[in-house]
């Protein structure tokens, strides 16, 4: 009988979503290379059709200088995803096949006022956590440190499937897929894997390897699936038998797929980009938007305060609250909670956090050197957990010393 059970899912950066939150990051990476205090809330919808597939930009951009050619990043990052054949759902890359529509305006004059201040406000009111726990370190496989387990093992899975179909490791694979992750608990600690579910896009012709028996292809599928991903992702010693193991559930996960089958929309996988369920969200997503938006700047702040938490050992699980009004720099609360994990109270945890940790967006952004085109390679596989340098920056998950000793004194 299976003890306590908690899931989290990721999905790759072929799922629609997902190709959504490339193009708005993509756009804000531009405009930032462009002018670094540039403003930009884009937002970015796709859909795949019979004859002609559409990519919807909306949204907000101020910058000064000439505006980057939105249209054209916006099909280059659908191709570079791999979006740029009809037959597997969406073609990007020709008007012919692809149609572009553009409403991007500038930054109302009643938000600039209060953001473009000396002291910076906060670019919109709203709330932000972060969370940290220990649940990854005993395993040095994972790239990730202080984040929760089965997060960090769904978006192994899917950042693999991606890497291995890019590398002609999975050449049957296409862009679109998914993970999720179940992991047992004892005694409040992880266990095992005890389920691992795994939806991929494939080639439609795949069957005819197998003289059009759908039963061996899927059978070929989910062989390759655990000698090329799972064991590749998930450590040898959370894989214990018996665990679950479904692939393409349905049987089938043939072209067309990716905007084809499911339109796509910035901002609709918050959970995917960030704790898996595990800690609370404040519900504001991150892409398409440039750091002077508290959604995201402030999300990143609250999960590099709380990763030093745990990191300076005052407790093995936290989670920071953030709360700001627009146009005002400091935020309203500062809420710092440890689930009982402290050897402190969490009233001397918050202040010691407040202490240490300047929450205010201009700080946020000098700090972690926010006003650089770093954004596109967080739009999947996970804002969080990630080990800066192997696949982007990720500057949020980068322990600084002197703040940490300062935690510990």
């Amino acid at each position: 009988m299976a003890g306590e059970l908690f899931t989290s899912e990721s999905v790759a950066s072929g799922h629609p979503d997902k190709l959504c939150d490339a193009i708005s990051d993509a756009i804000v990476d531009a405009c930032i290379s462009i002018d670094s205090n540039a403003r930009v809330a884009v937002e970015t919808s796709v859909k795949g059709g019979k004859e002609r597939g559409l990519i919807l930009l909306a949204g907000e951009v101020t910058l000064s200088g000439q505006h980057p050619d939105y249209e054209s990043i916006a099909r280059k990052t659908a191709s570079d995803i791999g979006y740029n054949s009809h037959e597997i759902g969406f073609d990007s890359t020709s008007e012919e096949r692809c149609e572009v529509i553009q409403k991007i305006t500038a930054q109302a004059a009643n938000i600039s006022q209060g953001v473009n201040t000396l002291e910076q406000g906060a670019g919109d009111q709203g709330i932000m956590f972060g969370y940290a726990c220990t649940e990854t370190e005993e395993f040095e496989e994972l790239e990730g440190r202080f984040f929760p387990l089965a997060a960090s093992l769904s978006q192994r899975l899917t950042r693999r499937m991606t890497n291995a179909r890019m590398d002609g490791t999975l050449p049957w694979a296409r862009p679109d897929a998914k993970s999720q992750v179940t992991i047992e608990y004892e005694n409040g600690k992880p266990k095992r894997v005890h389920t691992i579910i795994i939806a991929i896009q494939h080639d439609k012709n795949l069957k005819d390897n197998f003289d059009g028996c759908e039963k061996k292809e899927l059978e070929f599928v989910k062989s390759e699936i655990v000698k090329h991903v799972v064991e590749h992702a998930i450590p040898p010693k959370l894989i214990q038998e018996p665990y679950n193991l479904v692939v393409n559930g349905t049987g089938r996960f043939a072209d067309p797929g990716g905007p084809y089958a499911d339109a796509g929309l910035t901002g609709r996988k918050i959970i995917v980009d960030t704790y898996g369920g595990m800690g609370r969200h404040g519900g504001g997503a991150f892409s398409g938007k440039d750091p002077s938006k508290v959604d995201r700047s402030a999300a990143y702040a609250a999960r590099w305060a709380a990763k030093h938490v745990v990191a300076a050992g005052l407790a093995s699980k936290c989670e920071i609250q953030l709360s700001y009004v627009i146009g005002v720099a400091k935020p309203v609360s500062v809420r710092v909670e440890s689930f009982q994990t402290s050897p402190i109270s969490d009233s001397e945890l918050t202040e010691k956090v407040k202490y240490v940790f300047d929450f205010t967006p201009k700080s946020i952004s000098k700090e972690l050197d926010l006003l650089r085109p770093i954004y596109a390679t967080t739009a999947s596989g996970g804002h969080f957990g990630r080990t800066p340098g192997i696949d982007g920056e990720f500057p949020w998950e980068i322990i600084d010393e002197d703040k940490l000793n300062s935690l510990k004194n």
